[in-house]
């Protein structure tokens, strides 16, 4: 009996520790960090650093690129595989026996392990370290679109007066991390996007290409519900943003992998200066069931994908991400990345707003308030690969359908901080004063936080100047009378324009070139200057 149970613990350790194991790899400095802060467009684009500006987020170690010595020193070694990085948690994803990995541990820069199969992190130098969340501080005319049978995703948040103010998503810019973009390139909802040169660029993380019109449609379909555009039939929710397309999610298998890739393209798309990230995609099972999250798992935390989040909002980033369709199966909460703290978490509603039985509930694991919204995810019009519109259920589609309308918002209101945007949507929501486990703050009201904020606005500045940045006019609004004289410099300080302004007058600068002006309005008792972006 004794020699059967030795054969058996032999056996399970060659089995355990002989199979291949997925872990991120923490390093424990960059060495290069003060070139960097020094050199902030070494790293950052100058969107990203006027983002970081705008809402008081100061540079900080997680934005210095990873010590690429350090990931060579272990692709040398031959032992694991190096699958993924971030320089937000200074982490690798490898791939390799459970002896091979730990054995990093040896090397001087390795701060820590954390194995996917958290079984494995039996040694407190295995563990991995926790990342804790970081606090942080236009068009000339109303559009009337012809949305055919897309309308109630739309109206249910009077999303369409947000549209007739003028507010489309302009200047604003989404990421899209989905599965692929299949027909994208070729097909009539997103024509529109290629002949206003709205698509901006992308990448595929899982086959490390630069072609993402590829993979699944899943993106595809997520894309059109934000940014396609078919007259009497589909208008996306921000049909003016422009966007990144990229591909983090396997076809193939499901893996905590794609977690990782999600984080690089989340750290991409800092770097390249997007406001906003929409992520319809979640994780709580893998094929290797030793993978698997529990429910105390879903804490905000403990997933990579939660993590990455966390820091992606500490960028400044709104993330909307959907809470998952497990609300009518054995798991029924929400999945990662909803659980994590700086995600803004969309469950779905059908036509007449009322909770859709597979929306994924919550709370959190740490019992804080998930979905934070809710949105149209029951027969939400969209268009496939094939440029054939249909109607899909899921909080996939709830999920973009949001991220679509907090792009317009912000067009409106570009000075707020993603937190600020976030509470005030929170707040405009049916169910704020008593939020559920089903909806959470419920269905909110895009334009009556429009309104909030235009009255907040006015009471604060006596003298608006909107939209900027611009492409056409300028407007000047007040609750008062105004009356005056407006100039215009440019950025050498010569004057380009001077005439008189007064309530609700425009000035028309499509003739000049793009690029950064300062203005200088002139009233009997005060002078109000600042600049404006013309693009």
């Amino acid at each position: 009996m004794k020699t059967q149970i030795l054969l058996f613990f032999i056996f399970w350790n060659v089995f355990v520790f002989g199979q291949i194991e997925d872990a991120w790899v923490y390093f424990n400095d960059k060495p290069q960090a003060q070139y960097y802060l020094d050199n902030p467009l070494e790293m950052l684009s100058q969107r990203a650093l006027d983002r970081r500006t705008n809402q008081n987020i100061a540079l900080d170690f997680t934005d210095i690129p990873i010590h690429q010595p350090y990931v060579d020193t272990i692709t040398d070694l031959g032992t694991v595989l190096v699958m993924a990085k971030s320089k937000w948690l200074n982490a690798i994803h490898v791939r390799g026996t459970y002896d091979n990995i730990s054995d990093l541990t040896d090397l001087f820069f390795v701060e820590s392990i954390d194995f996917a199969n958290k079984s494995l992190n039996t040694q407190s130098k295995l563990q991995a370290p926790q990342t804790p969340l970081l606090n942080q501080k236009n068009l000339d005319i109303a559009e009337n679109f012809a949305y055919g049978s897309s309308a109630n995703q739309v109206e249910i948040h009077n999303g369409h007066l947000l549209h007739q103010e003028g507010f489309t998503g302009n200047g604003k810019i989404v990421a899209v991390l989905d599965n692929g973009f299949i027909g994208v390139d070729t097909t009539l909802p997103f024509e529109r996007l290629h002949t206003e040169n709205l698509i901006l660029g992308g990448y595929d993380f899982v086959n490390q290409s630069t072609n993402f019109y590829t993979g699944g449609n899943h993106g595809t379909r997520v894309l059109s519900t934000i940014g396609g555009y078919q007259e009497d039939e589909l208008i996306g929710t921000a049909p003016n943003a422009q966007f990144y397309l990229f591909i983090t999610e396997d076809n193939t298998n499901e893996s905590p992998l794609e977690e990782s890739h999600w984080v690089e393209a989340a750290e991409m798309a800092d770097s390249l200066g997007v406001d906003i990230i929409n992520t319809s995609l979640g994780y709580n099972t893998f094929d290797n069931s030793n993978y698997d999250y529990t429910y105390n798992d879903m804490n905000g935390t403990t997933a990579f994908i939660s993590r990455g989040v966390n820091m992606a909002y500490s960028k400044g980033i709104i993330c909307v991400t959907s809470a998952g369709n497990e609300g009518n199966g054995n798991w029924q909460y929400i999945t990662a990345p909803a659980d994590a703290q700086g995600s803004f978490t969309v469950g779905a509603i059908n036509f007449e707003g009322d909770y859709a039985w597979f929306s994924s509930i919550g709370p959190t694991a740490d019992n804080r308030v998930k979905p934070d919204v809710m949105a149209q995810g029951v027969a939400t019009v969209n268009a496939n690969q094939s440029g054939t519109l249909n109607t899909a259920n899921g909080t996939s589609f709830s999920g973009p359908v949001m991220a679509g309308l907090i792009a317009c918002l912000w067009e409106a209101f570009p000075d707020l901080t993603n937190e600020e945007l976030m509470q005030y949507i929170r707040e405009a929501a049916h169910l704020y004063d008593n939020p559920t486990a089903q909806m959470g703050y419920g269905i909110p009201d895009l334009y009556q936080v429009y309104q909030t904020l235009k009255t907040e606005k006015l009471k604060e500045n006596e003298i608006r100047l909107y939209p900027n940045p611009t492409s056409d006019f300028l407007y000047f609004y007040t609750n008062d009378t105004l009356n005056g004289t407006v100039r215009l410099f440019d950025i050498s300080g010569k004057i380009i324009l001077e005439k008189p302004v007064e309530n609700n007058s425009q000035i028309d600068i499509q003739h000049f070139q793009n690029g950064m002006y300062f203005y200088q309005i002139l009233l009997d008792n005060q002078t109000k200057a600042g600049k404006i972006i013309k693009k």
